[in-house]
């Protein structure tokens, strides 16, 4: 598809810790999915933002940190190269981390748009890690912020500590569940790869 007539601006934005002998052909091969999209033939050529003032995909090797924050113009088949993305990333990270992801309605314009007129705005939350236990770790650390964040505005954070209490034994039996399921020999369930949500109000784009 022509990026001048693409249905999306699509924004990836996160950090990755790699693991110590992670090397740059190995994350080379694991973005693969990213550049090979954008029509580059190698992740140099391909990690440059749509946007120059994005900084782009970058690998900081003394701190073996892989941070994006990258737009590529492109359509709805752009997920299938985020799921081949994260099965990579899933074998170099040292630890969880939440990738998000935007994708952008070109065709939307909010000033012109009639008052009922909703955009095809997208919101996705990746998640990557070397295994299930650390992916619902970074999980779970995400909606505790989330939660106390919320409740702080109506309770003393002191007495919060019941609920984030619940929602460990949430993910607690969600882990138990997935153990259970790779002892039978089943395909793991309740982990989740990733979260998305339409409506509301469009999500302004990362600024640096």
């Amino acid at each position: 598809m022509s990026s001048y007539n693409a249905a999306f601006e699509i924004h990836v934005h996160g950090q990755v810790l790699l693991r110590a002998d992670a090397t740059y052909e190995q994350l080379q091969d694991a973005l693969r999915p990213l550049w090979a999209y954008a029509g580059a033939r190698s992740l140099v050529d391909g990690s440059p933002s749509y946007y120059e003032e994005e900084p782009g995909i970058q690998f900081d090797a003394p701190e073996h940190l892989l941070q994006m924050c990258w737009t590529v113009r492109g359509d709805d088949d752009f997920r299938q190269a985020l799921d081949d993305m994260c099965m990579g990333l899933n074998d170099l990270a040292e630890q969880g981390a939440a990738i998000e992801v935007t994708f952008y309605d070109t065709e939307f314009d909010e000033e012109d748009a009639p008052a009922d007129a909703e955009s095809r705005d997208d919101f996705v939350m990746l998640f990557v890690g070397p295994n299930p236990a650390a992916i619902m770790q970074v999980q779970r650390d995400l909606l505790v912020q989330d939660v106390i964040n919320m409740m702080e505005r109506h309770f003393d954070s002191a007495e919060l500590g019941g609920v984030v209490q619940e929602i460990d034994k949430l993910f607690s039996q969600r882990f138990e569940a997935l153990v259970s399921s790779l002892e039978l020999g089943k395909p793991p369930r309740g982990t989740g790869g990733s979260g998305s949500g339409h409506g509301g109000n469009r999500r302004p784009r990362h600024l640096h």
